[in-house]
């Protein structure tokens, strides 16, 4: 998972730099005119000034539409789970069929009903018009129902999985919608949804959000009122009392934390930060010589220079630990990390065709073994890694030279196999799907070709066998059993190697509010977009209920 750095911009960068030292210790404290039921976030950003647009399908639209609009479930991306959200229950009769049991009592924020016919219609509507389908439902979905309190999904095929991915669509109102000539272009400037807020002031500056006070959930939302600044900057992150951020920040404790004594921050992993070899091009279609690489990596320098030791070394498995321990085959060793072992390595070299010669690894022709790896540019904690990496395989005899393409560029060489070794990640909360995308075949393009994901390019007739098991299981004990012979596919084969966890930046501060999610209550990972705020904000109280 790639996660977005705020970066300071260059007016104040030589004062955030008296920041980052200690010749000047800033203080940061709540703004007064702020009540203390209001939190001002750091969740959006102007480019520079905001737009009023928050149709929840559009890729410009404001992260707080994901505050109005509500999925069937929400999930919590550290490990998957589920919480049910307008659908009560989500069963699964078959693998082919999905039932949701619709949420009653339930209003749209002009008083409306919310039914089990909106979703129909929405579901309905993301099929008619496709680049609405940001979740990809359609792939999965031949025909919807709506029986009483209940949506039925049909799926094309045994799908068990297609559930998690269905139920992450965000259902927008009939009643409005149906009106709406194009909804793929549509700003919804005034939207109405069933989430806990609402739209309040807006300005190309500032916009505020206020409690739905018919909210479903209204006795779990103790905040009254967001406030969301255009100007998230990372100066202005650390010196404008905000209650919730998501942001790195380097030397987190002495600016953030040294700011406000209540200023806390958590940074779990979302995902696995790995090498991306192009196994369509040789010599990366031999294991051999992924594993002599995979060996020859000191992970925990490549984690600590990567991400300012914020994040550890990571394992081969793909998992995100220890919040995933239950789904771990314990058959792998060391929780999966493939340590550094130079002996090992220069082994594994070997069988593939490679020799230290004079310092320089060479093939059987003599030809010296080097390489490029792609990675994205403004990527700063890649580019570290990289650097790292190079720097350690320099002590092999191996030479990398670095391509850094502008974000779009990167996507476009990785899609199309315009790479030889990328920077790129694997994993994330769901396991069959971060799998699925990895490893199944489905998805395999060849090299100039657009691949939707398996970007390495990796085809295995027995992993496929594994990956349609899964599909067509509803068993959740048969499906830990499937996953963990995936595990070991990714830990024996290495169609990607491990390195280090991406982190979650999440920044917060207890003064006003408590109950944020922590490692020892990891119930949402602290991201202020997709689902997670509605897991947040359901469960954050004002911190003077608490006597604090």
């Amino acid at each position: 998972m790639r996660t977005r750095r705020l970066s300071v911009i260059a007016g104040i960068s030589a004062v955030f730099m008296l920041v980052c030292g200690c010749s000047i210790q800033i203080k940061s404290e709540p703004d007064p005119s702020i009540p203390d039921d209001t939190m001002l976030l750091a969740a959006d950003k102007g480019s520079p000034m905001f737009e009023k647009i928050f149709n929840p399908y559009l890729f410009n639209k404001r992260v707080a539409a994901s505050y109005v609009y509500e999925p069937l479930t929400a999930v919590n991306v550290l490990d998957g789970t589920q919480t049910p959200w307008l659908a009560e229950e989500v069963t699964l009769p078959d693998a082919r069929t999905i039932d949701y049991s619709i949420r009653q009592g339930v209003t749209w924020s002009d008083g409306e009903a919310f039914t089990p016919a909106d979703v129909v219609f929405t579901l309905n509507l993301i099929k008619e018009y496709p680049t609405l389908d940001i979740k990809g439902a359609w792939q999965h979905i031949d025909s919807v129902e709506a029986t009483e309190d209940h949506v039925i999904v049909h799926l094309k095929e045994e799908d068990a999985p297609a559930a998690d991915v269905i139920s992450q669509t965000l259902i927008v109102p009939e009643h409005i919608w149906k009106d709406v000539e194009t909804p793929d272009t549509f700003r919804d400037e005034d939207p109405v949804g069933t989430g806990p807020f609402t739209l309040g002031n807006f300005s190309s500056q500032q916009y505020t959000m206020n409690k739905n006070q018919d909210y479903w959930q209204a006795d779990k939302v103790e905040i009254q009122h967001l406030v969301l600044p255009a100007a998230t900057s990372e100066l202005d992150i650390v010196t404008k009392g905000f209650d919730w951020a998501y942001a790195f920040m380097s030397n987190v404790d002495g600016t953030w934390g040294a700011a406000n004594p209540d200023n806390k921050n958590w940074f779990p992993p979302g995902g696995v930060i790995s090498l991306v070899p192009n196994l369509d091009k040789a010599p990366w279609n031999s294991v051999d010589l992924r594993q002599g690489l995979a060996l020859a990596l000191d992970k925990d320098k490549i984690a600590a220079a990567a991400t300012e030791e914020y994040m550890t070394k990571a394992g081969q498995t793909g998992l995100m630990l220890p919040n995933q321990d239950a789904e771990l085959n314990p058959d792998i060793p060391d929780q999966g990390v493939v340590g550094q072992d130079k002996n090992a390595a220069l082994a594994a070299f070997a069988k593939a065709g490679y020799t230290l010669k004079d310092g320089t690894m060479v093939d059987a022709k003599g030809a010296p073994f080097t390489f490029s790896v792609t990675t994205a540019n403004g990527y700063a904690d890649w580019l570290r890694a990289v650097q790292e990496v190079r720097k350690q395989l320099s002590e092999f005899g191996i030479n990398i030279t670095v391509q850094q393409p502008q974000p779009a560029g990167y996507q476009q060489a990785i899609q199309n196999g315009d790479y030889e070794v990328a920077m790129g990640g694997m994993g994330g909360g769901n396991v069959f799907q971060a799998y699925n995308s990895l490893l199944s075949s489905e998805f395999y393009a060849p090299n100039g070709e657009l691949a939707p994901s398996n970007f390495e390019r990796y085809r295995n007739p027995d992993t496929d066998a594994l990956l349609a098991e899964y599909k067509k299981t509803v068993d959740p004990a048969r499906q830990v059993e499937i996953s963990r012979m995936l595990q070991k596919v990714v830990y024996q084969q290495l169609p990607v190697i491990g390195l280090y966890y991406g982190g979650l930046w999440g920044l917060y501060n207890t003064s006003k509010f408590t109950g944020w999610p922590t490692a020892e209550n990891p119930y949402a990972p602290p991201q202020t977009y997709d689902s997670s705020p509605l897991l947040v904000f359901t469960k954050l109280k004002l911190a003077d209920k608490d006597g604090e």
